[in-house]
């Protein structure tokens, strides 16, 4: 069964699955989304461009801001240059999904 939420608390932090929509107007965070293949992402969204990674750079420091760390505490996993991307944050799991918690709605 799928998790209920696209985070799940690892070793030294947490593991996010994030959909990424550049060229969104705003750099913010939508919420969560139950893909059609019953994957639970959290939708981001991002002014920049995919272009030379300028897109996951902003979704980098997005992250980062709605965790309470500083960037270079996020790192991508995989996803590059796709939509769907996994991404690691350092730091304390629970602290963490607290945080993605509040600032995607689901707290």
């Amino acid at each position: 069964m799928p998790s209920p939420r696209p985070w799940t608390v690892a070793a030294g932090g947490l593991a996010v699955v994030v959909r990424l929509t550049p060229r969104g107007g705003c750099d913010a965070i939508d919420g969560i989304e139950q893909c059609a293949d019953g994957q639970c992402v959290l939708k981001a969204r991002v002014r920049a461009a995919p272009t030379e990674g300028d897109a996951n750079d902003a979704l980098i420091a997005l992250l980062a801001h709605a965790a309470g760390v500083p960037p270079r505490d996020v790192a991508l996993v995989s996803g590059a240059t796709a939509r769907i991307k996994r991404l690691t944050i350092a730091g304390h799991g629970p602290t963490l999904a607290a945080a993605l918690e509040k600032i995607s709605g689901v707290g």
